[in-house]
């Protein structure tokens, strides 16, 4: 009795699996997220009159909120203080809480471009830190738009690392501090090697006694915006 009851059951289970079946559809949704930027913009003189160049600023952590004035703390716009740049120059801001989003810079960038008298083949971009890492992810998602890519002490994602070759037609300066606690300077070194077999000008330069603060020295020196305005697109 025991043994016909045994065998029953195992033919219930079996039955019920016969029932089973995969089902496949179709999902479509629309999701609409509304990003705002605050950002300075540095107009060069003569600017109505000819094209002139573009420099994309991305600001560290540090600078994230909504007063703008930070923007202006490091990089192009505290050398500006000082001294002329022939180009525009856009610093976005990013707002506390969140991240550089490629596709929000991209369109800012798009309509600074469209709304100023700036030269399409020569727009580069730059940023540090946080910003370094928002330069890379910005310039692989468009690579066409950029002239130059000037990423410094910037964390690297793994995406940039897979498809390397992507960018391989920018002119490409790397800079990080040998001594950085905060973003190893591994991250410079790696993407380095991915990129040299593919890339047509890049060069990495390391700082031995700088810790995270590597770019002071980079902004500050007149060398890296030579560099960068000599470079157009073909």
């Amino acid at each position: 009795m025991a043994k016909f009851h045994i065998t029953l059951l195992a033919l219930v289970f079996s039955l019920t699996g016969f029932a089973q079946k995969d089902e496949s559809g179709l999902f479509k949704t629309e999701i609409t997220v509304k990003k705002q930027l605050g950002y300075a913009l540095h107009v060069p003189e003569n600017a109505k009159k000819e094209k002139k160049p573009l420099i994309v600023f991305l600001h560290g952590s540090g600078e994230k909120g909504t007063d703008i004035e930070k923007v202006k703390i490091h990089g192009p716009f505290n050398y500006l203080k000082t001294h002329s740049i022939d180009a525009f120059v856009l610093a976005p801001q990013c707002p506390e809480e969140e991240y550089w989003d490629s596709e929000v810079l991209y369109k800012l960038i798009q309509k600074v471009a469209k709304d100023n008298n700036i030269d399409p083949k020569r727009i580069y971009l730059t940023g540090l830190s946080m910003g370094g890492w928002g330069a890379w992810n910005l310039a692989f998602a468009h690579p066409d738009m950029f002239a130059a890519l000037v990423p410094i002490a910037g964390f690297v994602d793994r995406v940039p690392m897979i498809e390397n070759c992507k960018i391989g037609e920018i002119p490409i300066r790397i800079f990080h501090g040998l001594l950085d606690d905060v973003v190893d300077v591994q991250y410079s070194e790696v993407i380095y090697k991915k990129l040299q077999p593919c890339a047509k000008d890049i060069k990495l330069t390391i700082f031995d006694d700088a810790n995270h603060n590597s770019w002071t020295r980079v902004y500050d020196d007149p060398a890296i915006y030579e560099w960068m305005l000599k470079q157009t697109k073909p």
